[in-house]
């Protein structure tokens, strides 16, 4: 490009005309300065989640360096030995990695299937709710469960479901019936891991969907009901079409987190009987990675989640898009 030749330029400059890319940098620097100074509170508000995503999301990143490594903590991340791919050989070798992929992935499906539509439903229930102080003493209740540890929920879980002194195992035995190992049958892991995430976070999950219900125009609702509709129909087609692009973003972002079923929740649940169904990849590492001391081989696992996860969000965002969504980017 000749407005890019230096020489050029200084022909220019010499002939006292300015190159047209000195004009277009100056009124970039020109536009950002004048956004900047209009814009600076914004700026400043935005300031600690942009240092927030530096120190805690970006600046680890070098750590995955760790996973090429075979890190001891003694000799320290620059003075341990470089061994390429080997962990990774290791880890996609490993009999256990189909056993782990295939619970994450199970426990995770049915997370997306029955979990992800009960706080739609639930909103849009609630919305339907006009007695203000009753929907407000729902959403209290729907939203409490949140605030409980997973310890207590898991505590709450024995109490209710164990197989010797459990409420419902006492109420079949006094009926004559013989007692069920809800806890210690994988017949119903999975289904027990679902039901505690909806009746745990189902109720809070209502909130996003409340807040874009509450953005849609009236207007709408009230053509609707010129045309005849009832409550139902306002909700097939004025509701869930208003609400859909909310509904798509979260699913995306969802399908992110594909990899991650929740350690804790697992971790506390987890017993001997159910541990050909209750291993993923989160109880995985901490007792193969953290408890034995292997680093780098957690991160090798790490990157593998994060790889999975990335695949699934760029590849839902471009279904998204290519079915006139406007997705999450």
């Amino acid at each position: 490009m000749p407005q890019s030749n230096p020489e050029l330029a200084n022909a220019s400059l010499s002939q006292g005309h300015e190159p047209k890319w000195q004009k277009t940098r100056d009124s970039k620097w020109s536009q950002f300065k004048v956004i900047l100074g209009r814009e600076k509170y914004l700026y400043v508000l935005a300031l600690p989640g942009i240092l927030f995503f530096l120190i805690f999301k970006y600046l680890p990143i070098w750590g995955l360096a760790l996973a090429f490594k075979n890190y001891s903590p003694y000799l320290g991340f620059w003075q341990s030995e470089w061994v390429g791919f080997k962990y990774f050989n290791e880890f996609f070798s490993n009999p256990d990695f189909l056993l782990l992929f295939r619970n994450t992935m199970a426990i995770s499906l049915l997370n997306i299937v029955f979990f992800f539509p009960i706080p739609i439903v639930l909103a849009i229930l609630i919305n339907e709710v006009h007695n203000r102080a009753f929907k407000k003493t729902i959403q209290t209740i729907i939203y409490l469960p949140h605030f409980l540890s997973w310890v207590i929920i898991a505590g709450i879980c024995f109490i209710i479901l164990g197989q010797s002194d459990g409420i419902i195992n006492k109420i079949i035995v006094e009926l004559g019936g013989k007692p069920i190992g809800f806890l210690t049958e994988p017949n119903y892991f999975w289904g027990l891991l679902t039901a505690q995430s909806i009746w745990k976070e189902a109720g809070w999950g209502t909130i996003i969907f409340l807040a874009a219900i509450a953005g849609i125009n009236q207007d709408l609702y009230e053509a609707a009901q010129i045309d005849g509709a009832n409550r139902w129909k306002q909700i097939v087609n004025v509701t869930l079409p208003c609400i859909k692009s909310t509904i798509i973003v979260l699913l995306i972002l969802r399908l992110g987190q594909v990899m991650e079923v929740g350690f804790e929740q697992i971790y506390l649940m987890m017993s001997s009987p159910v541990s050909h169904v209750a291993d993923v990849f989160d109880t995985y590492v901490y007792r193969t990675g953290i408890q034995n001391g292997r680093f780098s081989y957690a991160t090798v696992v790490g990157i593998f989640k994060s790889v999975v996860g990335l695949i699934l969000v760029v590849t839902a965002n471009r279904l998204a898009k290519k079915f006139g969504e406007e997705g999450l980017y």
